[in-house]
C-alpha cells in the first residue's frame, strides 16, 4: 500500500507534485492504481477543508450546550436549577466546600473553592458520586507548583445563604457565593470583575448509562394536528455520533458541562490560542464583523489553514486574559478535552430579569462587558480566577500555576535554517558553507523526515547520509547545531527496533477492544507512542541517549512535528475520541494534553543523555499549558502570502498572553514561493519575533537567503545582522519571561495598559519594554502609519531620529527598512560585531543604547550566563542594571548573590568582556566624558557627535559587564 499512502496523504495534504516517488506506483497489493487516478486525487487538493472539522452543530455536547444557553436567554424567567444545599456549606480559612444539587434531576455535585496566594482563586465542580471516576489526572502535568492557600480576612454567611468571603481588611476585594441558584461573583472595589453562572448557563451532565438514561420529551405537533410526546434536539448524539464517515460510540454517554463566565466592564478579551484570528477576541454568535462558530480548543493537523478563522488549529490554551483601562483579569479553565468558547460583547442593562435582580445593587459602569461560555467535553470542571490587577500581574499569577517558560541555549534564539527536506549531508554541508561565503549568519540546520529510514525515527538513511557524526563535528566547528524531526507516529515494521519495543511492552495507545491502535501517517501504517504511561514516557526518553540514538552527538537537537496527534485517516486528521490511554482512560478526555506530554518525554530525553544537563532545544508543533517548561512552538503550515504574514503577529502575541511566549512562524510562509518582496518584508517582521526560522515545503523553489538577488540578498542580510546585533537585549527578555512569566513580545496594550486606543492594536507590538515594531506586512507598501502612545520621546532604530509625539503619525519604510523605534527611558544592550553564529559571540563586547526620556534618563539591564548548561540556577550568571540619570551613567549589580563561588567563578570567565561603545540619544553637545573607575581614578574618553540627530557616541570606555562601581560622567 505504499504508493497508495503517499497519494492519499503525502498529496492530500501537501501538494506533492508527480515528479515524487512515482517509482511507487505498482505497489499497492491486489489494486492497480493508474497515473490518472493520482491525477484526480491531486486536483481535488485546495486550502484548508473545512469540511473536514466539525462546526458547533456537528460537535454534540457544543450543539447541546450551546442550544442550552439559547433556552435560558429566549426564558425571561429562566432561573439556573442549580442551587447549593446550605446544610452541606463548610467554611475554611481559605476554603469553602458546598454541596450543589441539580433540581430537576436531582444529581449531586460538590463545589470546592480556594482563596490562594497572589490574588487567585480555583473552583472545582464534580459528581459528588459519579458511577465511574471522572478524568482529572492531568493536573499533575499543568500544575507544575504547589499551590500555596492564602488566609482570607473574613468569611461569612448570611441567612439567605449567600457566603461572602472578605480576602483583605480594606473590604475592596471580595467573593460573594450566591446558593439558589449558584452563582459566583468577584468584586473589586465594590464593582463586579469576574462573575460565574450569572446568566446561567451552568450544566453539568452527570455521568450515567444508557439503561438508566431517562430522555427528555418535549411536546410537538404532528402531520395530524394532535400533540404528542417526542425526544428533545438535545437527545440526539448522546450515546453514538457521526461525523462523514466516522462513527463515536462515546460508551460513556453525555459528560460535558459548561459554564459561563462575565468580565463585567471588560470590552476586549486575549489569548485562548491556537486560531489564525484578532489579537482581541471576536463576538461569536454573528453580526458584522463577528463570527459565527465559537472560538474552538482542539488540536488539529489543518492542511494550508485560512486567516480571520475561529477554527482550532495545532495548539489548545484555556486561558483568556480581559482588559480595561484600570484593572485586567483572567481565567484559566484547566481542561484538556475539546472545549468551544462563545463570546458576546453586550451592554448591562442587557440581562433578563432574573439576571437583573442577581446585581445586588452594585454599581456596574455603562460599559460594554464580555461574556463568554465555556463548553467542555468531558473530565472536571477546574477553574482558575487570576485578578491581577495588571495584566502583568495576571501572567505571574497564570505561570505560579502551570510554570514559567524555560530558559532557553543562546543558539537557540539565533536564526534556524529549515526546509523540507536537505537531501543529503552533502546538501546540508553545502548550505552551511553558502551562508559563511556570502556572510549570513546562522545557528541551526534542520532536517525533515527524508533523513530517515522509510521514515523510521530514530534511524538514518545512510546513503543519503553515510557519516552522520562527521557531518555533525563540521557543524560544530562553527559553533552551529543540527535539529532532526522526531515524530510520535512509530511506523509499523516488525524489524524496526522502536516499534518491536513499544508493541513488546504496549507502550502504544490502544484500542477499545483492545491490541495496538493503529492508523496512517509519514511512515504508513503506524501506531502512536502512549505518553500517558510513565513507563512509555521513561523509554522514550531512554531513546535519546547516544548509546541508542546512533549517529547523534550533542549539538543535534530535535522537533516534535505531528503530535496533535495527527492521523492522516482519523476523523478531523486526529485520533478516534474512543482509543485508550493508560488507566483506562479515553482520548477524548486528554487530547489537547497529547502534545505536551510527547514534548515534555523528548526535552527530558535531551537533557539526560549528557553527564552535565544542557538545556535542551525541542520544538513542538502542538501545545497546552504547560508546554511554555519545555520549549518552542511554530504557527504551522502556513501559506506563503501577505495576508499569512499580517497574521502572524496577532498570532505570536495571542501565543504570548497565553502563556506561549517562545513561538514564531515558518519563514515566509510554509507553502508557495514568495516573491522578493514579500520575503524580504517577512524576515524583517521575524527579526523581532521570540523564535526565527525559515522553512519551506518540498515542492517550493530553494529560497535561502543567500540566493536572492541584490538588493533583497543584502538586505535580508542586514536583518538577520540586527536579529544577532540584538541577542544580548532577547537574552536578557528571555530571562525576564523566564523569572516571571512576562512575554518578550509583548501587545502594546501590556506596556500602555491605560491608552484605549491600543486596546485592539495587533499590526504593532513592543519588544519587552523597550522598543515598539511595526512590521510591513502588505505589498508595495513603504510607508507605515505608527500609532506613538505615551508622552516620551521615541528614537529611529536605524537613523537614531528621534520622534516626539502621541497618536499616529506616518514614516516612511522603504523596502531595506522596517519601523523600529527605541523607547525613550530605556537602554538597549546590543551586540554588533558580526559573526557567522551565536558560539563567536560568547566574548564580544557590548554596545549600549541609551535612549533618553523627557528627563533626560533611562534604565536597562543585561543578562548574561554561559548560555547551555543550567548552572545559571546555582548562580553562574552576571545581571547588571544600568541607570543614566543626571549625566551620569552607573552600573548596580542585580545578582541575588554576586559573592557566591558560581557567581565569582562564571564572572571571572567573562572578566574581559567588555563595553566598546555607547550610544545616547536626545543629548545635547557635552565638552567632556571621563570613566570613574572603581578605584576612583579618572580617565578621559574621546566621543563623536552628531548635530543633524542629536546622539552622542563615546568610543570604547572599557568599562566591564561584570564589574560593578564604575561610572561614566558626560559634562
Amino acid at each position: 500500500m505504499a504508493f497508495w499512502l503517499e497519494c492519499l496523504t503525502s498529496f492530500k495534504r501537501l501538494h506533492f507534485k508527480m515528479r515524487l516517488k512515482l517509482t511507487h506506483l505498482g505497489r499497492i497489493v491486489g489494486i492497480t492504481v493508474s497515473l490518472a487516478s493520482c491525477l484526480t486525487l491531486i486536483k481535488t487538493v485546495e486550502a484548508v477543508k473545512k469540511e473536514d472539522f466539525k462546526t458547533c452543530s456537528q460537535s454534540g455536547f457544543c450543539r447541546r450546550n450551546r442550544a442550552y444557553a439559547d433556552d435560558a436567554l429566549a426564558q425571561p424567567s429562566f432561573k439556573s436549577p442549580y442551587i447549593i444545599l446550605k446544610d452541606s456549606v463548610k467554611l475554611g480559612d481559605s476554603k469553602v466546600y458546598a454541596e450543589v444539587k441539580n433540581t430537576e434531576t436531582d444529581v449531586l455535585l460538590t463545589l470546592d473553592l480556594f482563596i490562594l496566594q497572589d490574588n487567585t482563586a480555583r473552583i472545582r465542580i464534580n459528581e459528588k458520586n459519579p458511577i465511574k471516576p471522572r478524568y482529572d489526572d492531568h493536573a499533575q502535568f499543568t500544575i507544575a507548583n504547589q499551590l500555596i492557600d492564602s488566609s482570607v480576612h473574613k468569611t461569612s454567611r448570611a441567612k439567605d445563604g449567600v457566603i461572602t468571603i472578605l480576602l483583605d481588611n480594606t473590604n475592596k476585594r471580595k467573593v460573594i457565593i450566591t446558593s439558589e441558584p449558584l452563582r459566583i461573583e468577584f468584586i473589586v472595589d465594590e464593582k463586579p470583575i469576574v462573575s460565574l453562572n450569572d446568566r446561567g448557563f451552568f450544566n453539568f451532565e452527570h455521568l450515567r448509562t444508557k439503561e438508566s438514561h431517562k430522555p427528555k420529551m418535549v411536546e410537538k405537533t404532528n402531520d395530524e394536528g394532535a400533540i404528542e410526546l417526542v425526544e428533545a434536539e438535545s437527545e440526539k448524539d448522546l450515546w453514538e455520533e457521526s461525523f462523514k464517515t466516522w462513527t463515536d460510540p462515546k460508551p460513556n454517554g453525555p459528560e460535558s458541562f459548561g459554564l459561563d463566565v462575565s468580565f463585567h466592564g471588560f470590552s476586549h478579551v486575549y489569548g485562548i490560542p491556537e486560531h489564525s484570528s484578532s489579537l482581541s477576541l471576536k463576538e461569536t454568535k454573528g453580526g458584522e464583523g463577528s463570527y459565527d462558530e465559537p472560538y474552538r480548543l482542539y488540536n488539529t493537523d489543518v492542511f494550508e489553514y485560512a486567516a480571520d478563522t475561529p477554527m482550532s488549529l495545532y495548539g489548545a490554551v484555556p486561558f483568556m486574559v480581559a482588559h480595561q483601562k484600570d484593572m485586567s483579569a483572567g481565567v484559566f479553565f484547566m481542561n484538556p478535552a475539546e472545549t468551544w468558547i462563545d463570546i458576546v460583547k453586550t451592554k448591562p442593562e442587557q440581562k433578563n430579569t432574573a439576571q437583573k435582580a442577581f446585581s445586588f445593587g452594585k454599581k456596574v459602569e455603562d460599559t460594554k462587558s464580555t461574556q463568554t461560555h465555556w463548553m467542555t467535553e468531558a473530565g472536571v470542571l477546574d477553574l482558575f480566577v487570576f485578578l491581577g490587577p495588571s495584566t502583568k500581574d495576571i501572567l505571574r499569577q497564570y505561570h505560579a500555576i502551570t510554570g514559567t517558560p524555560s530558559m532557553p541555549q543562546m543558539f537557540a534564539i539565533g536564526y534556524h535554517q529549515s526546509r523540507w527536506n536537505y537531501i543529503n549531508q552533502r546538501d546540508v554541508l553545502e548550505v552551511d558553507s553558502q551562508f559563511d561565503k556570502h556572510d549570513i549568519p546562522y545557528d541551526v540546520i534542520w532536517l525533515d523526515i527524508e533523513y530517515t529510514d522509510e521514515k523510521k525515527y530514530f534511524t538514518w538513511d545512510i546513503p543519503k547520509f553515510p557519516d552522520a557524526i562527521k557531518m555533525e563535528e563540521e557543524l560544530e566547528h562553527k559553533g552551529r547545531k543540527l535539529v532532526t524531526i522526531i515524530d510520535p507516529h512509530i511506523k509499523r515494521d516488525d524489524n524496526y527496533h522502536i516499534c518491536q519495543t513499544a508493541k513488546d511492552n504496549g507502550y502504544f495507545v490502544q484500542q477499545p477492544s483492545g491490541g495496538d491502535y493503529e492508523a496512517w501517517c509519514w511512515p504508513g501504517q503506524s501506531s502512536w507512542v502512549d505518553f500517558s504511561s510513565p513507563a512509555a514516557r521513561e523509554w522514550w526518553k531512554s531513546e535519546f541517549g547516544f548509546d541508542k540514538f546512533k549517529g547523534t552527538r550533542e549539538n543535534v537537537h530535535i522537533w516534535n512535528d505531528m503530535n496533535e496527534p495527527s492521523v492522516f485517516n482519523g476523523p478531523e486528521i486526529t485520533m478516534q475520541k474512543e482509543m485508550i490511554h493508560y488507566g483506562k482512560w479515553e482520548h477524548r478526555v486528554l487530547h489537547n494534553l497529547y502534545s505536551v506530554l510527547t514534548h515534555y518525554s523528548t526535552a527530558e530525553g535531551i537533557k539526560e543523555r549528557t553527564k552535565v544537563a544542557q538545556r535542551p532545544f525541542v520544538l513542538s508543533r502542538g501545545f497546552y499549558a504547560g508546554t511554555q517548561r519545555y520549549g518552542p512552538i511554530w504557527t504551522g503550515d502556513n501559506m506563503v502570502d501577505w495576508e499569512s504574514l499580517y497574521y502572524t503577529n496577532p498570532m505570536i502575541l495571542s501565543n504570548s498572553i497565553a502563556g506561549i511566549s517562545f513561538s514564531g512562524a515558518d519563514v515566509p510562509g510554509f507553502f508557495g514561493n514568495p516573491s522578493p518582496e514579500l520575503l524580504v518584508r517577512w524576515y524583517q517582521a521575524a527579526v523581532f519575533q521570540p523564535f526565527f526560522r525559515g522553512h519551506a515545503h518540498i515542492d517550493t523553489k530553494r529560497r535561502e537567503p543567500y540566493l536572492l538577488d541584490e538588493p533583497y540578498r543584502s538586505i535580508t542580510r542586514a536583518s538577520l545582522r540586527e536579529r544577532y546585533a540584538l541577542l544580548p537585549y532577547w537574552y536578557t527578555l528571555f530571562f525576564e519571561a523566564h523569572k516571571t512569566g512576562v512575554p518578550m513580545m509583548r501587545p502594546m496594550f501590556m506596556e500602555f495598559p491605560e491608552d484605549e486606543a491600543l486596546f485592539t492594536t495587533e499590526d504593532q507590538f513592543m519588544l519587552g519594554s523597550g522598543m515598539l515594531v511595526k512590521p510591513v506586512t502588505s505589498e508595495g507598501t513603504f510607508a507605515a502609519e505608527i500609532y506613538f502612545p505615551g508622552d516620551q520621546p521615541w528614537y529611529d532604530t536605524q537613523t537614531f531620529e528621534k520622534i516626539q509625539h502621541n497618536g499616529y503619525k506616518t514614516v516612511e519604510a522603504p523596502i531595506e527598512k522596517v519601523p523600529a523605534y527605541y523607547r525613550g527611558g530605556h537602554i538597549i544592550p546590543r551586540r554588533e560585531r558580526a559573526r557567522r553564529s551565536t558560539s563567536g559571540m560568547k566574548l564580544d563586547p557590548f554596545t549600549l543604547v541609551i535612549a533618553l526620556d523627557n528627563k533626560g534618563q533611562a534604565h536597562g539591564e543585561l543578562y548574561l550566563d554561559d548560555g547551555e548548561t543550567y548552572d545559571f540556577e546555582s548562580g553562574a550568571y552576571v545581571r547588571t542594571q544600568f541607570i543614566y540619570n543626571n549625566g551620569v551613567l552607573t552600573s548596580k549589580n542585580l545578582h541575588e548573590d554576586p559573592s557566591s563561588d558560581a557567581a565569582t567563578k562564571y564572572a571571572a570567565s567573562i572578566k574581559d568582556v567588555r563595553i566598546e561603545r555607547i550610544r545616547l540619544l536626545g543629548v545635547e553637545q557635552p565638552e567632556h566624558i571621563h570613566v570613574v573607575h572603581p578605584d576612583a581614578t579618572r580617565t578621559p574618553v574621546s566621543f563623536e557627535y552628531s548635530v543633524a540627530t542629536g546622539y552622542l557616541t563615546i568610543k570604547d570606555p572599557k568599562t566591564l559587564v561584570s564589574q560593578g562601581g564604575w561610572r561614566i560622567e558626560i559634562q
